[in-house]
Formats: C-alpha cells, sequence, structure tokens
C-alpha cells in the first residue's frame, strides 16, 4: 500500500472544506458560484456528499464535501473514492472530528487491491501536517496487510506464503518465530491441526506458526488466528457457490498477524504470542472422515460430525498451546460460522465472551474507533448440543441447539485459557462496494481491539 498520507508536501494542495449542513448553507449564501454548482448537483452537505469547484481557468479550486448534521468522522473514508487523482488537504472540519481521525480514514478508504492489474492508476493523496502520520501509517498498513492476504487468491496465498509474511513480520521487529511443519505436527503435539491439513499437497503442507516478541516481565497477551488457507468442506463437500469465496477462510490468520504487527511496531508495554495453525482442507485419499475421532493437544477426544467444521478443529490446538503461556489476554479470531452471517450480516461481527470487564473494554473502544462488533451470548445450555456418544466432545452440534456460531464459541471455549478471553467470529469480507468499501477482503474489529489492548495495558 503506497502512502496516501503526506506529513508535508511542497506543492499546492488542494482545500477540502468539510462542513455540516448547516455550515454548508453560511458558505453557499456567500457565494453565489458554488450556490449555482451546489444547486445543479443537489449538494447540501450531507454525509458524504461531495462538490468539486473549478476556478476560471477551469482548473479545480477547491471542494466541499459534506459531513451531515453531527460528527461523522467515517465519512472521510469516503473521500478518496470520490475525488480525482491530486494532493489534497483539509481547510476547514466540524467541530469534535480530529486531524488524526479524518487522516486515518482517508487512508483506509483509499484502500485498492491490484496485484494484478496490469496498470494502476494514480489516487488522491492527504496533506496531514497536525496527524500523528506514523502512527496512521502503522495502522493502516497492517489494516492493508490483512485485507491483501485475504484478497490473494489460493494458489499464491498458500501455508508457505503465510509462513513467509510471518517470518518477515517477526525480522521487521525482531521477534522470535518457530515453525512446525507437516508431519512434525504429530511430533510437536497438534494432532488436530495435522488431521484438518493431512490431505493437501506435500508442498503446501500445514503449518504451526508461533510469533513471540516483548520482555519477560510484562504481561502475555496471546493472538489466535484460523488459517485456512483454503476450505473445500472436506469430504462433506461445499457446493460451488459456497466455496467460491473460500480462499478467505485464513481471514483468522491475516487478523491476528496485522494486530500482531500494530501492538509490536508500537512497542505496547507486553509480551505477545501470535499463534497460526495454517491448513489446506483439501480432499484426497487421506482425508478426514466424518466419523473419525481426532486426537488433540489437550487430550480431549473429538468426533467429526462434519468436515466442513474443520477451524474449530485447529483453533483447538492452538488455544490449548495458549493456555500453556498463561496470558493475561487471549484473542481469537475466526472466519467460523455461516450463522454469525445469518445473525448479525457482513458488516457487523459478533464477539463472545464471559468476561464482563473485558467486554465493557472492547465495546467503548470498537465505539471510539467507528470499528463496529456485537456481543453474543456463551449460553451454556446450548453446550449439550456438543456432547458425543463416543467421544469427550462433536465438532458439529446437535440441530436442536441451532445456534451455530453460540456452539461453535463454546466448543472453543472447552480449549481457551481460563482468563480472560474473547473469541471473534470474524465475515473478513465486504460483499458489495461502497465507497470507502471496495468489495472484497476487509479488516475488521481490529482497530478497536488494538485500542482495547492499547489503554488496558498502558
Amino acid at each position: 500500500m503506497s502512502d496516501v498520507i503526506l506529513q508535508t508536501w511542497d506543492g499546492h494542495a488542494v482545500p477540502i472544506h468539510a462542513l455540516t449542513e448547516a455550515e454548508t448553507k453560511v458558505v453557499l449564501a456567500g457565494d453565489a458560484f458554488a450556490a449555482a454548482l451546489a444547486a445543479t448537483a443537489e449538494f447540501k452537505g450531507r454525509v458524504g456528499q461531495l462538490l468539486l469547484i473549478p476556478n476560471s481557468d477551469g482548473a479545480l479550486d477547491r471542494v466541499l464535501f459534506g459531513a451531515g448534521d453531527a460528527q461523522h468522522p467515517v465519512a472521510f473514508r469516503t473521500l478518496p473514492g470520490k475525488l480525482p487523482a491530486g494532493v489534497y488537504r483539509i481547510a476547514a472540519q466540524p467541530d469534535g472530528v480530529t486531524a488524526d481521525q479524518i487522516s486515518l480514514y482517508f487512508a483506509l478508504g483509499s484502500y485498492r487491491f491490484d496485484r494484478y492489474k496490469t496498470h494502476d492508476g494514480e489516487r488522491a493523496r492527504l496533506v496531514a501536517p497536525d496527524a500523528d502520520v506514523t502512527e496512521i501509517l502503522q495502522i493502516t498498513h497492517a489494516c492493508a496487510l490483512a485485507r491483501d492476504m485475504i484478497n490473494t487468491p489460493a494458489n499464491d496465498m498458500g501455508p508457505l506464503q503465510i509462513e513467509t509474511i510471518a517470518r518477515e513480520i517477526a525480522e521487521q521487529h525482531g521477534a522470535r518465530i518457530t515453525v512446525i511443519q507437516g508431519d512434525g505436527l504429530l511430533e510437536g503435539n497438534y494432532p488436530a491441526v495435522h488431521a484438518v491439513g493431512r490431505a493437501a499437497d506435500p508442498a503446501r503442507a500445514s503449518r504451526m506458526i508461533e510469533i513471540s516478541w516483548g520482555e519477560a516481565d510484562k504481561p502475555m497477551v496471546c493472538l489466535v488466528g484460523k488459517g485456512v488457507v483454503f476450505d473445500t468442506g472436506g469430504l462433506d463437500i461445499k457446493p460451488s457457490a459456497g466455496m467460491r469465496n473460500m480462499k478467505k477462510d485464513m481471514g483468522g490468520a491475516a487478523h491476528a498477524l496485522a494486530l500482531g504487527r500494530m501492538i509490536m511496531s508500537a512497542k505496547l508495554p507486553v509480551r505477545l504470542s501470535i499463534l497460526v495453525p495454517v491448513v489446506e482442507n483439501a480432499i484426497s485419499g487421506d482425508a478426514m472422515r466424518p466419523g473419525d475421532i481426532l486426537a488433540s493437544r489437550k487430550g480431549v477426544s473429538i468426533e467429526v460430525g462434519n468436515t466442513d467444521a474443520e477451524g474449530r478443529l485447529i483453533l483447538a490446538d492452538a488455544l490449548t498451546r495458549a493456555c500453556e503461556l498463561d496470558p493475561a489476554l487471549t484473542i481469537d479470531m475466526a472466519t467460523l460460522t455461516g450463522a454469525a452471517r445469518v445473525a448479525l450480516g457482513p458488516q457487523l461481527p459478533p464477539y463472545f465472551t464471559d468476561d464482563e470487564g473485558l467486554a465493557s473494554q472492547i465495546e467503548a473502544a470498537a465505539r471510539a474507533e467507528w470499528d463496529p462488533l456485537w456481543r453474543l451470548p456463551l449460553w451454556k445450555a446450548y453446550g449439550e448440543a456438543l456432547d458425543s456418544d463416543i467421544a469427550d466432545i462433536r465438532n458439529d452440534p446437535d440441530g436442536w441447539a441451532q445456534a451455530g456460531a453460540v456452539t461453535a464459541a463454546l466448543f472453543l471455549q472447552r480449549f481457551a485459557p481460563k482468563g480472560p478471553w474473547v473469541h471473534l467470529d470474524i465475515f473478513a469480507w465486504n460483499p458489495r462496494a461502497r465507497p470507502g468499501w471496495p468489495a472484497g477482503g476487509e479488516a475488521q474489529a481490529i482497530r478497536g481491539l488494538y485500542r482495547m489492548i492499547r489503554e488496558r495495558f498502558a
């Protein structure tokens, strides 16, 4: 991602006047030319509206941008996609909206996935002398990394590529990294990770990636991310429509790596462990079967009722590893269930925790960052749906419970550390394009989580 936020600029920068609806009326009342253009374009200063005003030579002189009737910093995310290529500056902004907020959302809205495009056009850039550009770029580059990883098709984003990205992040920040691969997962006691990925081609062998960073006397934060680089569904194969976007099933891993990169870039006062199990849920003669009983790192036996409920299996081993690190906070992120989308749709990822204090901190940080999520309950009574007649637990709950996102979270809770733990069932995808949110991979909740961690361990 190229830097679209500039601390300084020697040339001309076109001024942008971000106006509320009331301010728009005042400005237009004193400028007959702008008022005539506004009348033609029906520009009234509503949220996201844009009015380009030329000078007498026809060149762009200034821009009016609608901020509505309230504080809407997230509206600035729509700006880059509406502006012609060039360099701009904010000449006026609504009260209560900061230069940091404007710059952050402008940068997030500038994202494009153009890896496979022959030509990449110029784009709008923003000069922000009063913003903390270093912090903003650290955050937006991390979000762009997650989106790039999710958007990249599985032929170019397999287990090896995720390992390579993890190694680059670790090297950049002086972190330690260990990778256990293929049959070594059995020796390393990650049997569920091995079982899910053993049907893949040897060149796409499963990995258990662990990044460790920080000083020994700091509180431990564990980030766990589901890394299924492609999910066929296994022998319980998905229909073609359900398989089409399964390149994004490693979205949890992308989010864990991106959030970890934010934490390390900011040098937050924590110890950090990023745990990423990476597999391809493929089909071959060695694929796990419905009815198989799998071992797990925790020693809990798991009956496989559905090979398409594979993400929770690899997370079970990773969360057990997190238990061994005695964390002060554990966060797992996964594109886990379609039920979460049925409940809340693509833009609002649910999260689950029994820790009321942690929930309050997450919600406050998410609101402050305009990074939405919604709490769903760990409803204990549904845990009985995970009972197996021949094993300790099953990966597909009985149908009577119905609440698939809840039962998946309850499954993970059986393996999670006993301290503060939160599970996020993210979608990591924009199914339709809208200004500032192009169709494709999306970074969800990690800006809010980053703020929560920064404040919790300040």
